[in-house]
Parts: structure tokens; sequence; C-alpha cells
């Protein structure tokens, strides 16, 4: 494995977070979440990041969240937002200091995942406070999709798999990638 940072992209559900805290123990690296940076940094939720500043003030916070983990001299497993490749700031940063995977799964798939998820968590989504939860993954994953596609050096399929059987996968092409 190389120096680089290993980034993990997808949609919200993909497992970003649950597979990049295993493969980080794994690889004995540092994992960070994005998402958890931005939080912390700013005292609170997404959710009211979004209620108080917007979609645009959240990008803004997430866009210093990803150049100072893509600066980390230290390799590190990252989770990005879903979001996050849309930037393309984001995208040239991800793409020169990490190996970027691409966490793939299906709407209906992320659907059940997010909403187990937030019953467990007690939290909310501000991208799903919608009638229609699945029909706004399906638009989303499109939206998203050719972003994913033009970063990703790796593309891991999750449908169906635990998180041990992804971070297998995830490893496995790292290594691949490495070859």
């Amino acid at each position: 494995m190389t120096g680089r940072h290993v980034m993990l992209i997808g949609m919200m559900g993909a497992g970003k977070t649950t597979v990049g805290a295993e493969c980080a123990r794994r690889l004995d690296r540092a994992f960070v979440d994005t998402d958890e940076i931005i939080e912390a940094a700013a005292g609170r939720t997404i959710s009211e990041i979004f209620g108080s500043g917007g979609e645009e003030a959240f990008r803004a916070m997430e866009r210093a969240a990803v150049a100072d983990v893509c600066a980390s001299p230290a390799p590190l497993v990252i989770a990005a937002g879903g979001g996050a490749m849309l930037d393309p700031v984001n995208r040239r940063l991800a793409g020169t200091s990490a190996t970027v995977v691409w966490l793939r799964t299906g709407p209906r798939e992320l659907a059940q995942r997010v909403a187990a998820q937030d019953i467990d968590t007690g939290s909310e989504r501000p991208l799903l406070a919608t009638a229609d939860p699945i029909a706004t993954i399906e638009r989303l994953t499109s939206l998203r999709a050719d972003a994913y596609a033009a970063i990703a050096d790796v593309v891991v399929d999750t449908d169906d798999h635990s998180v041990g059987e992804v971070a297998d996968a995830v490893l496995d092409e790292l290594a691949r990638c490495d070859a």
C-alpha cells in the first residue's frame, strides 16, 4: 500500500464510514469522515448547518474539510460526504492525494440503509426530507454518478455485501492499484 490517502466516495448509505473505519483498522491508519469534521468544526449537525446556512454554506465547509484531510502528511482513510465530488476543487484535491474508491450501491438498498441508520441514530438527512426518499436517492445517484466515475480509481459494488466483504474487496482493489 502506497503512502497515498484512501478516499471512499459514494452516496449516503453506501457504507463509506463503516467500511472506511474497517479498512483503516486493517491498514493501521487513522480514519476520518469529512461530515464528522464539519460537525465538530461548526458545533452543529449537518441538518442544522443546512437549516441555517443552506447547502451553499455546508458545501463551503465541506471544501475546507476535504482540503484539510488531503493535506495530511500521514496517509489516512477518508470518508468523503456524498456530494463532495460534485465540487471540481474537491475532485482535484482527491485525485492528486488519494486513491479514490467509489462504493457503488443501488438506490433501493441505499434507501433501506439510510432509513435504518436514521432510526438507529435519530438523525435526519436534509437532502432526503421529501415525501419519496427513493425517488430522491435515484435522482441524486443519477446526478452524482458522472462525478464519481470521473474521479474513481476503483469501483466496489456494495449491494448485498457485509462490511467485511466490502472492506475485503476495497483492500483487494487497492493492492491491484499498487501492483
